[in-house]
């Protein structure tokens, strides 16, 4: 469609776009490598930064005692106040466990708080997030159940005290991982390096006409298929840094927020109520007449048993006589010591002898292990030792079959 002379500019144009799709132009690599990377830790920070309800669910079980109403009163509305500063927190930051709950009447609907609960909370003034009172009611009933000898001494209400600190600060964190986010601008110059590239490439990687003779263009394609590949992996990286900045959004790969908090108030009510001294009658075990067993192995895994265990890298490392050799800085130059070279092997040849044993036991396959010296090494040492103090070094061949 274009003129002879309009053919020749273009090709120029192509030629000069050309150079700047080399990334030492536009480090479209380093930045997007760089943002995604950033994204990437964000994201698995806020992961684990999920205020879980389990270490603290087990330091009430375990500490909050008495089985009569007022016992399991106290371990359930404990675990009940840790799971509604959850809710509190998640819901400032999700959008789906807002949508579940849009007030918080419909807070105490749903049974993590009571009216008489909200008109504490809302009778409090503070102009930021009160996510944290429900963790102080948790803090002062705690004492109650000090003063009241449900918790027996200090030392059990200090493992309460920080096992709730540890949930605090993973709720705090959540919250200020939503509060400080990526710099926008950031995001912005990574978006603008990407587009920017290909509408670099899109100019610059034409194939032009093989027969003028230009560089690194002698094949005519139409399709610049590898340039669409670098385009679709480059792209779909940046849309994987784009998703993951945020994961409480709606998205089918954002955090399954509702379902963590069905699946944390019903665990920690289990933990501290039904689960409370609920213990299966202590017996002996399987093996309480046997000093010596082994664990039975399945078909597929009987394999596993002919693999020796490991005991560190210069378990088995063969020494020469030479290596043995006791040197002290006043000897004399002809005056030299030397420990039995069983002394090197002897924990090992203890060891594969029991282990021999096990096998024939076992009906395993055969193995041969040869602990032998080299006889080049004993002939040197014969040469050196003193008579006296020498003892003689025997090659051992053990062989298991």
């Amino acid at each position: 469609m274009l003129t002879s002379r309009q053919q020749d500019m273009f090709e120029r144009v192509a030629l000069y776009c050309d150079q700047f799709t080399n990334t030492n132009f536009i480090p479209v690599l380093f930045v997007l490598g760089f943002y995604v990377t950033l994204a990437f830790n964000r994201w698995w920070g806020q992961y684990t930064s999920f205020p879980l309800p389990d270490n603290l669910m087990m330091a009430v079980s375990g500490n909050v005692h008495g089985a009569d109403e007022r016992g399991r009163l106290l371990r359930r509305t404990l675990m009940r106040y840790a799971n509604l500063s959850s809710v509190l927190i998640l819901r400032s930051i999700s959008t789906r466990v807002l949508k579940r709950f849009p007030t918080l009447e419909h807070i105490v609907e749903a049974g993590f708080m009571t009216t008489n609960e909200l008109k504490l909370f809302e009778s409090l003034h503070s102009d930021f997030n009160k996510y944290w009172m429900p963790l102080t009611w948790f803090s002062n009933l705690a004492s109650r159940a000090r003063e009241e000898g449900r918790v027996k001494d200090d030392i059990a209400l200090r493992l309460l005290m920080d096992e709730l600190n540890n949930y605090r600060a993973k709720c705090s964190l959540l919250f200020h991982y939503d509060w400080i986010s990526i710099p926008l601008v950031y995001t912005q110059v990574v978006t603008i390096a990407v587009y920017s590239f290909f509408a670099f490439c899109v100019i610059g990687r034409q194939f032009l006409n093989p027969e003028k003779g230009y560089r690194n263009h002698s094949i005519d394609l139409y399709i610049p298929v590898f340039t669409l590949m670098q385009f679709f992996f480059y792209t779909g990286w940046l849309k994987v840094g784009e998703l993951i900045i945020n994961p409480f959004g709606e998205d089918d790969d954002d955090f399954e927020t509702n379902q963590l908090i069905d699946r944390n108030i019903e665990v920690s009510m289990l933990a501290v109520d039904d689960m409370y001294q609920n213990l299966a009658p202590i017996v002996k075990d399987k093996y309480w007449s046997q000093r010596h067993f082994s664990i039975p192995y399945t078909l597929s895994t009987a394999a596993e048993t002919l693999r020796p265990a490991f005991k560190g890298s210069t378990f088995d490392m063969r020494m020469s006589v030479e290596d043995l050799e006791i040197h002290q800085p006043g000897d004399s130059p002809g005056k030299k010591q030397y420990l039995p070279l069983r002394a090197s092997l002897g924990d090992g040849l203890d060891s594969l002898l029991q282990r021999g044993k096990g096998i024939l036991r076992g009906g395993s396959l055969p193995s041969l292990v040869d602990a032998s010296a080299h006889p080049n090494e004993e002939d040197d040492a014969e040469d050196e030792v003193d008579p006296t103090n020498h003892k003689e070094q025997t090659s051992i061949n053990i062989v298991v079959e």
